[in-house]
């Protein structure tokens, strides 16, 4: 007669399920019958042609458990410090437009900031306001005065409709419009609307590395961005 026979057990439903049960059950189970830790033996993970013991099966999935939590702890470490990092540039932008009492200024804020606070070489902004055609000479590639009605802002509707940031890939109209023919380096965007529904313009920020803005990434350091932006050219 078999062990579970002798138990009343019927072979048929002992099985992983029921022994697993069984253990979380009675989780003292090993603590009571401690001589089976030194007789059962494990297949070693990285040597097939090797055993383990229980103990020594335990300790290996726990201290690869604890390498995993490590990994998924500096990651979270390592997103929050960019977080700290984003909102630190983002809080002198605000003091720069702050201290800015014009358009002209604010406008020279703004670019002064993506430059020496983002490390964004390649920006352009694209208003909708008469009012700052004058400074686009002082501003060089910076600064874009247009009219929503344009063709080349014609495809940048959905962007415009949709009033939210947008990172990836652009156009070879839209990248040539923004940082000029010669911008084949322009590898990803960020676009952000500025305005309701973009009625004030766009801020564009392009990088070299084609994943450094991509559409998986948040948007809500460049949503925070373009509302400060955006109060700052309506006072």
């Amino acid at each position: 007669m078999t062990t579970s026979h002798a138990r009343g057990i019927k072979q048929d439903v002992l099985n992983d399920n029921s022994v697993g049960d069984y253990l979380l059950t009675y989780p003292d189970f090993f603590e009571r019958n401690s001589q089976l830790l030194t007789k059962l033996r494990l297949p070693h993970v990285r040597d097939v042609a090797a055993t383990v013991s229980l103990v020594e099966r335990q300790v290996e999935v726990l201290r690869e458990r604890n390498q995993s939590l490590e990994r998924k702890l500096k990651e979270l470490v390592d997103v929050a410090r960019a977080n700290d990092a984003l909102a630190d540039r983002i809080h002198r932008l605000c003091q720069r437009l702050i201290r800015a009492g014009t358009l002209a200024e604010s406008i020279s804020a703004i670019e002064t900031s993506l430059r020496e606070d983002f490390d964004a070489m390649n920006s352009v902004l694209v208003l909708f306001l008469e009012e700052a055609r004058a400074l686009e000479p002082a501003m060089g590639q910076f600064l874009r005065v247009a009219n929503p009605a344009d063709e080349d802002m014609r495809t940048f509707d959905s962007l415009l409709s949709s009033g939210k940031p947008r990172c990836g890939q652009v156009r070879d109209a839209q990248r040539d419009y923004l940082f000029g023919k010669d911008s084949v380096a322009i590898g990803s965007v960020a676009l952000t609307p500025l305005g309701q529904k973009g009625a004030l313009g766009i801020l564009a920020i392009g990088a070299s590395d084609a994943e450094r803005f991509h559409p998986g990434m948040s948007t809500e350091f460049l949503l925070r961005i373009g509302e400060l932006v955006t109060y700052a050219l309506m006072r």
